[in-house]
This record gives structure tokens, C-alpha cells and sequence, in this order.
């Protein structure tokens, strides 16, 4: 049995307390005790998230606590707002409160590298999930998002045809590996026809009225527009809304994640014609039973790939049901 060291760690416990302790809630299912034991036993999971201001996100929570609770674990959670200083105090207060394994789904990579080491001081293992860190994790639980970029990217270069045309890409978070990866995947898809030209558009941070505002503008100085590309589905809707608003129903509009208002829109055969299958309760579920192997002294892959899928008008109908986003048992 290993022994936690959570003193001298930043600042002292008790002043990150009064700074944090009241954006950590609770799922219930054990104590908070330490050491190698089973999920029976009351182990405790922290999981600091970067955001809960998307539709992803918010499921991402709802499938790491489902996963919790049917394991017997009770998982501490707490939103860093988008803020990586809040995010680094979050994970020490999650130490503080004797977690036995760390979730983090970081704000920012490189930022959140102090709340790492504090887990490392502590004799914590971390699990990344969504999003990577260069360092100082034991695994990550993610999807490839440059395979996702491609499946998408390749589908819209399907539907401009021979003539190609103007794309406007709309962007994830700057810096972030997800939207690095989400670009860079697409953009290798569509220079398989030179013709086609990519309009970066701004970073939106995958929001929905963020996109809304970008695209009321985007619209203006690319009037010749052939097709809208997201990094996610709920930035897509936001510039499908702008396009109806303006009778462009001509843009194709592709996103990525399966968000299931975006499904539907592509079973509808309307202009959203492509997205890529990311279950965000399934991969809080795999990102959970990660870590629970992690803290049991299993030997966990560096990299578990949770998979991905392309849904576009042919197959749509399949995935179309009541979930927030598709499900991917159903691949």
C-alpha cells in the first residue's frame, strides 16, 4: 500500500480548500480512503474537466459517472470554467480530498502541468481523457482526431465534386491537440482536389454562439462560400442556423462528433451532410474503467483509442434515436 504526500505541495492544503472546495461535487459510491484497493472498497476517482459550457462535455461527465457508480466508486468532480489556474487548484483539492486516481480533461496541455506533478507527488495516477498532455500522465483515453478530420473531409470533398470550391473552417480552442488534429486530418483529405480552397475562420472554442457570431461575419466576406467545416457539430448548427437565416440552404455544412441535433440533420438529406461517431458516454465509461486499472497496478496502454466512425445521409438513420450524440454500439 502506497502512502500519499499531499503537504507542500503550491500553497497549503487548507488555503486551496477555502479556494476550490466548493466547485468539487460528489458522486456517491465509497469513501475517500487511499491505497491500491477495490472499487468495492470505496475507491474514490477525481475528474477535473476543462469546460462544462458543451453539449460533449457535459455528456463526457454523465458517462464517467455512470461508469463510477455501476464500479461502486464515488467520483469528486470539478469544472475548471475553462480557466487552467482554476484546473491546477481543482486537482490539488482533488488530492487533498484523498482521491486514489486522477481523471483530467485539461483546459490547456501545457498549462495544467503543475496539478500533474502535484499528482505525482502524491503517488496519483493520472488518466487523461479527450484531450492529451505531453507529459505525466499514465495513459490517455481519447479518439483519432485526425481520423476524423479525414473521414469528414473526404465526404465533403465527395459532395463539392471536381469543381471543389471555398470552404470556411470554423476552429476548436487554439493550442489544443483536439483542433490541431481535427484540421490537419481534414486539410489532408481536401488537397485531393486542388481546386478546393480553405478559409480559416476563427477559434470558437467549440460553442455554438461563438460560432453564431463568427459565421454572421464570415458570410459577409466569403459570399462565395460552397461549404462549412467545424470541429465539432454544435459550432457546426451555430453556422448552419447563420446560413438558413441568409436562404444559403447551397453551403454544405460537416462537423464532427456525432452530436445527435446534427444526425438527424443529415438523415434529413438537408445541407449538414457528414460527422464523425464520438460517444462521450462511452468514452467517460472506457476513461473511468482506465483509471480504475490504473490504480489497481494493471498494466493500461499508453493509448486506448475508443474509435470512430463516419455518419453522413447513408447511414444516418441508423445512429438517429433520442441520446444527446450517437451511440457507438451502434457502429
Amino acid at each position: 500500500m502506497r502512502t500519499k504526500r499531499i503537504f507542500g505541495i503550491f500553497i497549503t492544503a487548507s488555503t486551496l480548500v477555502s479556494l476550490t472546495a466548493c466547485s468539487v461535487s460528489t458522486t456517491p459510491g465509497g469513501s475517500d480512503s487511499g491505497g491500491k484497493k477495490a472499487a468495492s472498497d470505496g475507491l474514490s476517482i477525481g475528474f477535473s474537466q476543462a469546460t462544462q459550457q458543451s453539449p460533449f462535455y457535459v455528456q463526457l461527465r454523465t458517462g464517467a459517472e455512470q461508469a463510477a457508480k455501476k464500479a461502486g466508486a464515488k467520483l469528486n468532480f470539478a469544472d475548471a470554467g475553462d480557466d487552467v489556474t482554476k484546473q491546477n487548484n481543482d486537482i490539488q483539492d482533488l488530492i487533498t480530498r484523498g482521491v486514489d486516481v486522477l481523471l483530467v480533461n485539461p483546459v490547456d496541455p501545457k498549462g495544467v502541468k503543475a496539478g500533474l506533478a502535484a499528482a505525482d507527488a502524491a503517488g496519483i495516477p493520472v488518466v487523461t481523457v479527450d484531450r492529451p498532455v505531453p507529459s505525466g500522465a499514465v495513459a490517455h483515453v481519447g479518439r483519432d482526431n485526425k481520423e476524423m478530420g479525414r473521414l469528414v473531409g473526404a465526404e465533403v470533398v465527395k459532395a463539392l465534386g471536381a469543381k471543389g470550391g471555398k470552404i470556411i473552417e470554423i476552429k476548436g480552442d487554439a493550442g489544443g491537440a483536439v483542433a490541431r488534429d481535427r484540421s490537419a486530418g481534414f486539410h489532408e483529405a481536401v488537397a485531393a482536389n486542388s481546386k478546393i480552397k480553405i478559409v480559416a475562420g476563427p477559434y470558437c472554442d467549440y460553442i455554438r454562439a461563438k460560432a453564431v457570431t463568427a459565421m454572421q461575419d464570415l458570410i459577409q466576406t466569403n459570399p462565395d462560400v460552397k461549404a462549412v467545416y467545424a470541429h465539432n457539430d454544435d459550432m457546426a448548427l451555430g453556422a448552419l442556423q447563420v446560413l438558413k437565416e441568409n436562404n444559403r440552404t447551397d453551403v454544405k455544412v460537416a462537423g464532427v462528433d456525432g452530436l445527435m441535433e446534427a444526425v438527424k440533420s443529415i438523415a434529413a438529406d438537408g445541407p449538414y451532410i457528414a460527422t464523425a461517431l464520438n460517444d462521450p458516454i462511452s468514452l467517460g465509461a472506457t476513461a473511468v474503467q482506465t483509471a480504475l486499472d490504473a490504480q489497481a497496478g494493471k498494466k493500461v496502454s499508453a493509448e486506448v483509442d475508443a474509435g470512430t466512425g463516419l455518419i453522413d445521409t447513408g447511414n444516418a438513420a441508423t445512429y438517429s434515436g433520442s441520446t444527446t450524440f450517437a451511440l457507438a454500439d451502434k457502429k
